[in-house]
């Protein structure tokens, strides 16, 4: 009767030597990644939560005369413009073009 040893390394496919090797997930036959699925986002929430932010900047900036006023006269542009961008996003989500998977 033998005993094995449970430490010893036992034969492997070729695959699996080349994933322990790589040290990484899984691998095909020529040792390239296999590819992933890509990740599930919801676009329009993030898209909604970004423009809310820039809406939220704008008033704060427009509130408090120091940020505003001289030297940054320009930040409240800066907020019109995110919130201008994030219109066109939700916009061009509604077309289909960048429309998420749900």
């Amino acid at each position: 009767m033998t005993t094995e040893d449970p430490t010893a390394e036992h034969p492997t496919t070729p695959e699996v030597a080349l994933e322990r090797a790589a040290g990484r997930g899984a691998v095909d036959a020529l040792g390239d990644p296999a590819p992933t699925a890509p990740l599930d986002v919801p676009t329009r929430t993030v898209t909604l939560i970004g423009t809310g932010l820039w809406a939220v900047a704008l008033v704060v900036t427009l509130l408090v005369p120091s940020l505003h006023t001289g030297e940054r006269s320009w930040w409240p542009w800066t907020c019109v413009t995110g919130i201008a961008l994030g219109v066109f996003a939700l916009w061009y989500l509604g077309r289909g073009k960048g429309r998420d998977a749900v």
